[in-house]
């Protein structure tokens, strides 16, 4: 008798947290319901890459000097970096220049030590290919400058959740020259340099 009569109590525990975990998983639907869809219509719309986003590197190879810093800053020594030594002028003269994105992990170490600057960071993440050897960027390919979102006639650029005005949450219909929340760093720094003013 007392057998059955657990069997029975178990039986209706277990339908109560069924029943409990269906709810839980159904509110959550509900609640995604109410709210405005954030899907982007890729390749048609593309969201602008933030500001200090790490893209792809540039090189440019006029302004490098085969000083391999970026070789040493890297944490997995990934750029190859070909030069002889021109006995003429006693410098380095570059002969090759290459870093395969299969590998690189886009820390920008390298872009930030090259005393140069020939390295940049740029908004291209589009580096899928079928062949991972086509990874592989020679001193050519890096010298191409991607196309940007915001100048691609293709494509409609859409802002990010995070830079949207304050109190909006679609990026579809945003009037022309809305600006983000909150200040820009150069609005900031002008600001406090009129409270500097102010006070001496």
């Amino acid at each position: 008798m007392f057998k059955v009569l657990k069997q029975v109590q178990d039986y209706a525990k277990e339908s109560f947290q069924a029943a409990k975990f269906i709810g839980q998983g159904l509110s959550v639907t509900f609640d995604h319901m109410r709210r405005r869809p954030v899907t982007v219509q890729y390749p048609y719309e593309k969201l602008i890459p933030s500001e200090r986003y790490r893209g792809r590197i540039h090189f440019e190879f006029d302004k490098c000097i085969a000083c391999e810093v970026c070789v040493r800053v890297c944490p997995i020594n990934l750029p190859v970096v070909d030069w002889n030594f021109d006995k003429k002028v006693k410098k380095k003269k570059l002969d090759h220049y290459s870093i395969d994105f299969g590998v690189c992990i886009f820390c920008g170490n390298c872009v930030e030590y090259c005393p140069t600057n020939c390295l940049s960071m740029t908004e291209e993440y589009e580096l899928a290919s079928y062949d991972r050897h086509e990874l592989n960027y020679d001193n050519v390919a890096l010298g191409r400058l991607p196309y940007k979102v915001t100048q691609d006639p293709a494509v409609t650029p859409l802002r990010e959740f995070a830079y949207l005005p304050k109190g909006e949450v679609e990026p579809h219909d945003l009037p022309a020259g809305s600006q983000r929340p909150g200040k820009r760093p150069e609005e900031i720094l002008a600001t406090m340099t009129k409270e500097e003013e102010t006070k001496e």
